[in-house]
């Protein structure tokens, strides 16, 4: 796929098979249960952000009102742009990276974007290899 094409995607997550020895692991200690019940809180804390704006989720977000939202923390924001400039992300995706990242905050209960949000949503772009 062209690197506008891929742009386009928010995650990228690479599943390899599972072992016998990993079916063999205990359960995760968090269950299917406590993730929807943090799905549903991070899902109600954007219905509050963004009522009375005509939007739903951080995902549709866009120009001065994200940036409000999920600007990040200063060590957030270094790190967001010393990754734009490693991995030649795009407009669109700097900024897909912060509406990801705003989301896993939310999922952690989190008012800000920290270092730890912008990270894991970096983690979730695809790395496209120059030929």
């Amino acid at each position: 796929m062209s690197g506008p094409l891929l742009d386009r995607i928010d995650i990228h997550v690479e599943v390899t098979g599972v072992s016998a020895q990993d079916l063999a692991l205990p359960p995760p200690a968090e269950g299917t249960a406590c993730v929807a019940e943090r799905v549903a809180r991070a899902r109600d804390a954007q219905r509050r952000r963004y009522d009375g704006l005509n939007l739903r989720t951080n995902a549709e977000a866009e120009g001065e009102l994200l940036d409000r939202v999920a600007t990040p923390e200063p060590s957030g924001a270094r790190l967001l742009t010393e990754a734009a400039a490693t991995m030649r992300l795009t407009a669109r995706g700097y900024h897909r990276v912060l509406k990801v990242a705003r989301t896993i905050a939310d999922l952690a209960g989190s008012e800000t974007v920290g270092r730890i949000h912008i990270a894991e949503a970096l983690s979730y772009r695809r790395v496209v290899h120059a030929r």
